[in-house]
């Protein structure tokens, strides 16, 4: 890769982790609105809520990232593109919401017991495990978009 395409390439990084900021607040604001709302913060109904707060996310995402982070103005292939976005975020999502499950329902009491810090409610590791699940996914979806959705 030469000069030209690294800085293009750090710089679409750098956007697409500016709009993954945003996409985490989203997700996360829906992820605790939910998890108030029924009161339901680990296993499988937490796993089904993350689910969805995660689509609400990267709906939100696909415009973002087409009109700003790969800068795609083309209208041909709309619907195959959009199709392929939405495949590589169910796999990203599949990945994100597996590492969240994991860390809130079977990470927390180990980690609570080694570091032994009160604050860490319930409800905070709802946050930790969707920004640990956030954070493993984000590399696939960079990946997936950049070289198979929006490639050029």
């Amino acid at each position: 890769m030469d000069t030209k395409e690294t800085k293009r390439s750090l710089s679409q990084f750098l956007r697409f982790a500016v709009i993954g900021v945003m996409n985490t607040g989203v997700d996360l604001v829906v992820l605790n609105i939910e998890t108030m709302t029924t009161g339901i913060k680990d296993g499988a109904g937490y796993g089904i809520q993350k689910g969805v707060s995660f689509l609400v996310a990267v709906t939100f995402s696909y415009f973002l990232n087409k009109h700003w982070t790969f800068q795609d103005k083309s209208k041909k292939d709309e619907g195959r593109k959009f199709s392929q976005f939405i495949f590589v975020s169910i796999i990203g999502m599949l990945i994100n919401v597996s590492v969240a499950t994991i860390t809130v329902t079977y990470l927390k009491e180990p980690i609570n017991e080694f570091v032994n810090l009160k604050f860490l409610t319930d409800q905070l590791w709802v946050s930790i495990g969707g920004l640990a699940g956030t954070a493993v996914g984000l590399f696939w979806n960079f990946i997936g978009y950049k070289f198979w959705v929006f490639k050029k």
